[in-house]
């Protein structure tokens, strides 16, 4: 194997560190080496690997700044304390305390989640479900699972995004007494004004059970 002068070495990763990031190409001109050579060293310096851009980028160690979901971005590349994006996106969500929209997912990793989010549909460590008429990924672990359905509940309840137990038993009971009842019966009955629930509320409730098709007088 090319042995390289110690200085030659520390030239090159000062070069390097200079220029934030830098391809394998880069790295192999730098150090007048072969391909092999070049990803010996890069693996000894312990450099991280771009998870977008294909993957052909690199930076060291002592020049990423990762955030504290383990991020960082260099103009339009992006590394993870991870490793790829795979891993970065299992991580991301299993150390969420909520669960992850693929909106979410996108907004953190900075791509598109149309690009990349139809290779997580089954992956270990991850589980997908729909929830309030979107796809929302959770942690495969059922304990962690558990915890992150109750916040998640919690929260959308917080916002008004969601009915309580005793708003559910409203609605079931409006639906059971009255035959073919619309979205307007139920919003103009008096237990339902006293509520102060939104139309959005109560048709997300009836779209994620589907009892929009028990009222056929109801547009979808």
């Amino acid at each position: 194997m090319l042995k390289f002068h110690e200085k030659k070495l520390e030239s090159v990763f000062k070069f390097l560190e200079g220029k934030k990031v830098f391809t394998l190409d880069q790295l192999v001109s730098s150090l007048s080496c072969s391909t092999p050579t070049a990803r010996l060293k890069l693996k000894q310096w312990q450099a991280y690997t771009s998870y977008n851009q294909n993957g052909r980028y690199y930076t060291m160690p002592t020049v990423a700044r990762f955030d504290e979901n383990g991020l960082w971005s260099y103009e339009a590349i992006s590394f993870s304390k991870y490793g790829n994006l795979r891993n970065t996106v299992v991580h991301l969500i299993n150390n969420s305390p909520l669960g992850l929209t693929g909106n979410e997912i996108g907004n953190l990793v900075r791509l598109a989640p149309r690009s990349f989010l139809h290779h997580f549909r089954k992956v270990a460590g991850i589980c997908r479900e729909k929830r309030e008429g979107v796809y929302v990924y959770f942690s495969e672990d059922v304990d962690r699972y558990k915890e992150q359905v109750r916040n998640r509940s919690r929260a959308l309840i917080a916002e008004g995004k969601l009915l309580r137990d005793a708003d559910v038993i409203v609605i079931l009971t409006a639906l059971i007494k009255h035959h073919e009842i619309t979205i307007e019966d139920i919003m103009g009955l008096p237990e339902v004004r006293s509520g102060n629930f939104s139309r959005v509320v109560i048709r997300e409730f009836l779209d994620r059970h589907d009892l929009l098709k028990k009222t056929p007088s109801t547009k979808p």
